[in-house]
């Protein structure tokens, strides 16, 4: 039996410190991450006897050589007790085990290094970095108490004593009102400019009862997303195009102008600095981020509209861009074909809702004719046009979305699919390139 798959997602719950409070966050963020560099030390010294225990038992191995007790008056290292006097135990146990991942990271990098597993011949040793930029995690009842949903109590140092402060939440996701989901231990994020607390939840979806339908996917460049929904009959239930194109102008706004940049930095011969425009390529990564999750975000809704079996996209794994005519940007376009960043999220969240993502071969989605007439034929001024051998004019992307639909279901039907193999009837395609009408085919068979 297949062990199911956990799923752990994150919310961000906004905090709106007064200024003292502020204050007071990040000075227990501060104890907290030189905690963390004292302990990094005493643990990578003990490595040898440390690093084959479990970690349920390496908390309390790492409390022998430093935490000082009545019962356990003689410690190798007295010197934390004095440095962080009356640190709370939680934290400090949240410390431990963030101290023994960065330690067991290194040990393994380093051990990888040695046995000549290297990116490159001349690579340098890894560094054992102790001074990270790590967060708290906090404990429920022990470092922070929830008053509803509207206030937080966190455990914060003054200075000089842990006193508790409350703290108003301005605003969170909805992940918190799913009875399923379990809210796990949340960290405590606070620098210049945000304050705010990233809390982690295992979501149980319920079990789903869908319908006899799937949501294709046909992701492109002149449309972001065309969607269908077919049925295992080869009904269109439902088509939609999605494409944010605001946003699209913008990124390529911004990328424009690092080559106008470019061109006056190198004029006509000459290399430009590395970094060149690291911001500026920051920025479109942002809103590539943003363009992704608003189409993956869509089609999940209408995947969850329907009911869907299962959202179908193409395997894109390994597609390379080429470059079209002499001039052209086509290249330039399909760097910014967001293929993956929109299947991934997609993925991410249709599984929290406990659906499942099927990927059908690529070939021919989009040249085949989905009434099975045969190869379609683009428009030269108008790529996202395609005529059928029958004359008749549909759009290249909805067909795509048609014919992967129908290899979806085709796929989700035969438990063992005969991907990949040719069909022993000679002049016809390999099986999976499927159309929209062998569901029509197979459906009047079964009436038949």
């Amino acid at each position: 039996m297949k062990t199911p798959t956990k799923v752990i997602r994150t919310d961000k719950w906004k905090l709106n410190p007064s200024s003292g409070q502020k204050a007071l966050l990040s000075e227990t963020v501060k104890v907290y991450r030189q905690a963390c560099r004292y302990l990094v030390g005493i643990i990578y010294t003990h490595w040898s006897e440390l690093g084959g225990l479990t970690a349920d038992a390496l908390t309390p191995a790492v409390e022998q050589l430093m935490h000082q007790t009545a019962k356990r008056p003689n410690i190798k290292y007295p010197q934390f007790n004095k440095a962080f006097y009356k640190f709370p135990s939680y934290y400090r146990r949240a410390a431990i085990a963030f101290a023994a991942g960065q330690v067991s990271s290194y040990v393994t990098r380093y051990s990888e290094w040695q046995s000549g597993n290297r990116k490159r011949k001349d690579s340098k040793p890894p560094l054992l970095n102790a001074d990270t930029g790590c967060y708290p995690a906090l404990y429920k009842g022990q470092c922070y108490k929830l008053h509803g949903f509207d206030q937080v109590e966190i455990k914060v140092f003054d200075g000089k004593n842990w006193i508790w402060t409350k703290v108003q939440i301005t605003s969170l996701r909805e992940r918190h009102a799913c009875t399923t989901n379990k809210m796990m231990s949340p960290s405590l994020i606070v620098n210049d400019r945000y304050c705010h607390l990233s809390v982690p939840f295992n979501c149980k979806p319920e079990k789903r009862k869908p319908e006899a339908n799937v949501t294709a996917v046909d992701l492109g460049i002149n449309t972001t997303a065309t969607i269908a929904v077919v049925t295992h009959t080869g009904t269109v239930i439902h088509s939609e195009f999605i494409h944010p194109g605001r946003d699209i102008d913008r990124r390529d706004k911004r990328l424009k102008s690092v080559s106008v940049r470019a061109s006056k930095t190198m004029g006509k011969g000459g290399n430009i600095h590395k970094g060149f425009c690291s911001l500026t390529y920051k920025k479109c990564q942002r809103i590539n981020n943003q363009i992704s999750h608003i189409v993956s975000k869509r089609i999940v809704e209408i995947a969850d509209q329907f009911n869907s079996e299962a959202i179908v996209f193409e395997n894109l794994k390994g597609w390379k861009a080429k470059g079209g005519r002499k001039r052209s940007n086509l290249k330039q376009r399909f760097h910014g074909w967001l293929k993956a960043k929109i299947r991934d999220f997609t993925e991410m969240k249709w599984t929290e809702l406990g659906g499942k993502v099927v990927e059908v071969v690529a070939a021919y989605t989009s040249k085949l004719a989905y009434d099975g007439s045969g190869t379609v034929k683009r428009d030269s001024r108008n790529y996202s046009l395609a005529t059928f051998p029958s004359g008749k004019r549909f759009n290249a992307d909805l067909n795509g979305a048609y014919n992967i639909g129908a290899r979806g279901v085709l796929k989700l039907v035969r438990r063992n699919s005969n991907e990949g193999r040719s069909s022993k009837r000679s002049g016809r395609p390999p099986r999976s390139w499927a159309c929209l009408c062998d569901l029509w085919v197979k459906a009047n068979s079964k009436l038949a």
